[in-house]
């Protein structure tokens, strides 16, 4: 089962680097993923720029190589580090989008923890810059400069990169203001807040990724108050004094296992599939998003007690459901496969691929087809490294 979903992941990996990976105006020693395949000549040249897009592109890069280093895979990952440094037109830093800096931020880091790829000289600027834009009356960061939005998208992934990096106060403050304002009556995460005139005003969508990155936030900060209190991961509680020593973390733990609950029972099917119909562009990236945090929590997640065994089994389940209706559900294309964007239907062939269109929508290109988009198909590829992550943790696989 390990090997099949490695297997499954290695195919998805080959199918976004020959697809999409391409070097930026053909300077050497460059690459990024072309948002879109086949992708028309304004896109094979970069000239939008998905700031974000790429950064969840060397997050998978990293899966990739975390699961099987190897030095072709170090290789691509620098490339890929130096086409965002180039394609950006200069500091990483010139970015209004908090949410876009604290990904890149996220992948970064990873990125310089693989063994022989240094730690990129960018990233403590990068960070500085991210902790620098909290909000002085709200504790929080805008979703970008300038603006009066709070939102869980930048809030969640930058609460991550503080906890991981040390700065726990930060990430403390940030997910208790989530929990505080933006949990609906099922259990979820909304989206967030805009500051008006007239005072707060709630945006109440409901996004997978935003469920993701809380569940990211709460298990980094729970993980890092555990390890402060000298518990390491496979540690349990084994008396009074250990117990007082982690109440501390303990919020944190229950609210992961209240919104793994919550996602399984509101965002997935019976069968425990994502159902959360997302589409393409940004969206094409909320679910994958959802998939890396669940597979986290089913990984690293604490196995001391009886709820938490039973929140990691319902964590790992909706990833490998998942999985397997995706890759079930997938299109092949010279052996390589294609995703769909919604995970209970069957993908669908990108509608200029070599075809001539069969409809007069189609001809005028008003139809869209989701699949088409960078973004979809490494969703698909973040689910399929979540999945290969899962059934390779000896402890999500006990009975």
């Amino acid at each position: 089962m390990q090997e099949t979903w490695a297997h499954r992941a290695d195919l998805a990996e080959s199918a976004i680097n020959e697809r999409h990976g391409s070097r930026v105006w053909g300077i050497p020693r460059t690459n990024l993923a072309v948002v879109s395949w086949p992708p028309t000549t304004k896109e094979r040249l970069f000239h939008h720029w998905h700031y974000w897009w790429q950064a969840h592109y060397l997050d998978c890069l990293v899966d990739a190589a975390t699961r099987r280093p190897t030095r072709a895979r170090r290789r691509v990952i620098a490339n890929t580090i130096n086409g965002i440094r180039l394609r950006n037109l200069g500091p990483l830093t010139n970015n209004r989008y908090y949410d876009d800096k604290a990904w890149l931020a996220l992948a970064l880091r990873r990125a310089g923890t693989l063994h022989q790829v240094p730690m990129p000289t960018v990233l403590p600027r990068l960070e500085h810059n991210i902790v620098d834009g909290i909000d002085g009356l709200t504790g929080v960061l805008p979703w970008r400069t300038g603006e009066t939005f709070y939102n869980v998208p930048s809030n969640g992934p930058a609460a991550i990169m503080m906890a991981r990096t040390g700065r726990i106060e930060e990430a403390r403050g940030i997910v208790d203001w989530i929990h505080e304002h933006l949990i609906n009556d099922d259990g979820l995460v909304m989206d967030g807040i805009r500051m008006r005139m007239h005072g707060p005003e709630l945006v109440p969508n409901i996004h997978p990724y935003c469920q993701g990155v809380a569940l990211g936030a709460n298990l980094e900060i729970a993980l890092a108050l555990r390890e402060k209190a000298g518990f390491s991961h496979g540690d349990t509680i084994s008396g009074l004094a250990d117990a007082e020593a982690i109440d501390e973390a303990m919020p944190y733990i229950t609210r992961i296992r209240a919104l793994v609950q919550a996602v399984a029972v509101h965002m997935a099917t019976p069968a425990g599939v994502i159902d959360w119909k997302t589409g393409d562009g940004d969206g094409g990236l909320f679910k994958g998003i959802l998939m890396r945090y669940l597979a986290d929590v089913a990984v690293r997640l604490p196995s001391d007690n009886a709820a938490n065994r039973a929140a990691k089994k319902v964590a790992a389940r909706l990833v490998l459901s998942s999985a397997e209706s995706v890759w079930n559900r997938r299109l092949e294309v010279d052996g390589l496969p294609v995703f769909a964007t919604d995970w209970t239907a069957d993908a669908r062939l990108p509608h200029n691929f070599g075809l001539a269109p069969s409809t007069l929508p189609e001809a005028l290109g008003v139809l869209r087809i989701d699949e088409r988009d960078l973004s979809v198909q490494l969703s698909g590829w973040m689910l399929l490294e979540a999945a290969a992550r899962v059934v390779a943790d000896s402890d999500t696989r006990k009975p």
